[in-house]
């Protein structure tokens, strides 16, 4: 290393140091992140080899040492019942000779003096050792199987079918002229539409359209036996809700690829086609390859879709979820699960992030040197805005079928207007779930903005150890499954950190669920931070600190105004992914909260879609008040109106 690199090093090293608000909220920033996101996935993967609790052995076992367990005849306690169902404790050996009273499997006591069939007496052994057991028994168990392939092949499925479609609607959009105003408008709302939605929006739409009773199928097609639940289902559904990701990384690749390079290509004789083929696409392919990734990790980490229109295709989501709740209570097998499904989704994440998205940086850098002359050839234009057309009415469709299931009286059967779904809404505890929802998403939101703007300063701005771990830890999440995150709270603070008792006061309260909710939002707000702190000129904070300004009064009156868009977009867009959030919460969520999205599902499950409907109708209202609403702060209030209001003086 250079000298005088060296040197600068050293003096940026001891600035900061030499700023304690700055090294005290690095200490804080790694302490919460290492406490709420990697102590969890660190427990689960603990609980997956480490076996506790207790285990019902034949006093035969015990005394021959047959049991599975691992204990030893001279070392290992066993613990009987006596008469009163007390517990007393004594060693193997005290056994061999006269031991106290045991129990039948029946949970019978056995009298003093009774002759005991070793083979059917029972003593309770406490369980505590190590064993990667889990792993092989849940590989030769046939519904993890079975789950574990549906999901690689509904990823597959959503992934291909999402970036095309997403690249047909990416491509109109930079290469097309669209004639109409409207149809384009149309086409910018419905390739943004899904990913601020909540989910069961399109799983509920898919079954009252297509169902047994749907509206498509029974009423205009006669068609009764009609089956949307499954594979098919699922991955229209996913397919649908993730392409707007796709087509939003794929419109910023197209609108930067220089058009004369496709010009070239085109004054040499070359049709469109190939052109695309051969100039375009070649390009785009590191892109492609990224967008793919991240919708095949969203779409394998799905748990709302599958749980309502999966039917009998279970996937992993699912299958933890069933396996947690479920009767047989597996914890050691459903923390295997999610061991699995979090290792699928971090590689994919690792190789998207630091492989993927670098090649994608590295192949097109910059902005197009002019406009595109967009296509106006009539056997171009047709076709693919006809394509998308179709595709945005059926997407439309899709969510007007919500607000009319709530209120049609009885779907399939009887079409007559009724308020009656939403008079039920509000007689079963509707506003409490409202109310609660409302209130802990919007306790997140400022939490979740102002961190992911301290960590997006920190990870553009400063350097120092540790840089990396934090911004490494905040993405992590994104490749976190909600119900894998979910299984990692409970087994993380159920009995405390680390069983202690530390902490324990948080589970089953409001607070874990905002704490899951900032956790899950985390991401989006820094990615959003670290590109929007990215574009300011390193030289307005540099003339701030040279008048003697600290970090925190640079952050607040220099780089937080000039970031203050961001900022907003991140409250906002937090309180939406809180409010419409299931997949972790449902797990951690207690009878003392109703949220919203956990009855949408509990009546679905039921089949009363009526109501269902009503609560997503209310919900979908919702949201969309936020996202306008934050619309109009930003043009009145935010820093672009500032700046156009000053360019046009």
């Amino acid at each position: 290393m250079p000298m005088k690199t060296r040197q600068s090093a050293a003096l940026e090293r001891k600035k900061f140091f030499g700023d304690p608000v700055m090294v005290v909220t690095i200490g804080l920033l790694v302490i919460l992140l290492a406490l709420f996101i990697l102590y969890p996935l660190a427990m689960l993967l603990m609980d997956s080899v480490h076996v506790t609790g207790t285990e019902m052995i034949t006093l035969e076992e015990a005394l021959s040492g047959q049991s599975n367990a691992p204990y030893s005849k001279d070392g290992a306690s066993i613990t009987v019942l006596d008469k009163k169902n007390n517990p007393q404790t004594f060693t193997l050996e005290e056994l061999n000779g006269s031991f106290g009273y045991l129990f039948a499997k029946n949970g019978r006591v056995l009298e003093e003096g009774t002759e005991i069939d070793p083979a059917s007496a029972y003593v309770k052994i406490k369980l505590n050792y190590w064993t990667a057991d889990a792993f092989p028994r849940i590989f030769q168990d046939y519904t993890f199987n079975r789950a574990f392939f549906n999901t690689l092949k509904l990823g597959m499925i959503t992934s291909f079918g999402a970036v095309i479609v997403g690249l047909l609607f990416a491509y109109v959009d930079c290469y097309v002229k669209v004639k109409s105003r409207v149809v384009a408008k149309m086409f910018d709302v419905v390739s943004t539409l899904p990913v601020v939605s909540p989910p069961f929006v399109l799983s509920l739409s898919m079954i009252l359209l297509f169902g047994r009773g749907g509206l498509i199928t029974r009423e205009l097609l006669k068609i009764y036996d009609s089956d949307v639940y499954g594979l098919s289902g699922i991955a229209i559904v996913q397919i649908l809700t993730f392409f707007p990701v796709c087509y939003m990384m794929l419109k910023g690749l197209l609108k930067n690829i220089d058009p004369s390079m496709e010009e070239a290509a085109r004054n040499m004789g070359a049709s469109r086609w190939k052109v695309f083929t051969t100039v375009t696409l070649p390009l785009m392919l590191p892109g492609l390859g990224n967008a793919f990734l991240v919708t095949f990790i969203e779409s394998v980490a799905d748990f709302a879709n599958p749980m309502m229109i999966g039917g009998s295709y279970d996937t992993l989501a699912t299958t933890i979820y069933l396996r947690i709740t479920g009767g047989s209570y597996d914890t050691t097998g459903a923390a295997a699960m999610a061991v699995v499904l979090l290792c699928i989704t971090l590689v994919l994440f690792l190789i998207q992030k630091y492989y993927l998205e670098a090649k994608t940086a590295a192949t097109l850098t910059g902005k197009a040197s002019r406009a595109r002359a967009l296509i106006e050839d009539r056997s171009v234009r047709i076709p693919l805005t006809t394509i998308c057309s179709v595709i945005s009415a059926f997407v439309i469709l899709m969510y007007i079928a919500i607000p009319f299931g709530a209120l049609f009286k009885l779907w399939g059967r009887d079409y007559s207007l009724s308020l009656k779904w939403f008079q039920q809404l509000f007689r079963d505890d509707g506003f409490k779930a409202f109310t609660d929802s409302f209130v802990l998403s919007l306790i997140a939101s400022p939490i979740t903005a102002l961190l992911s703007m301290i960590i997006s300063y920190l990870v553009v701005k400063k350097k120092f150890k540790g840089k990396g771990f934090i911004e490494f830890v905040s993405m992590l999440a994104m490749a976190v499954p909600g119900t894998v995150l979910g299984v990692g709270f409970i087994r993380g603070f159920a009995g405390g950190v680390f069983r202690t008792g530390f902490l324990q006061g948080i589970y089953g309260t409001g607070i874990i669920l905002v704490i899951v909710f900032v956790v899950r939002s985390l991401p989006v707000g820094t990615r959003s931070g670290i590109s929007a702190l990215r574009q300011i000129d390193k030289s307005i904070e540099e003339s701030a600190y040279d008048l003697g300004a600290g970090s925190a009064k640079v952050f607040t009156s220099v780089t937080l105004p000039l970031i203050k868009d961001s900022f907003l977009s991140g409250l906002v867009t937090t309180f939406v992914r809180s409010i419409t959030a299931i997949s972790a919460i449902i797990l951690l969520v207690t009878p003392r909260y109703l949220l919203i999205t956990c009855r949408i599902n509990e009546f679905a499950e039921k089949g009363a879609y009526g109501v269902a409907c009503a609560y997503a109708t209310i919900l979908i209202a919702i949201v969309y008040a936020a996202i306008v609403l934050m619309n109009l702060v930003i043009k009145y209030f935010g820093t672009s109106k500032k700046m156009r209001v000053k360019e046009s003086d």
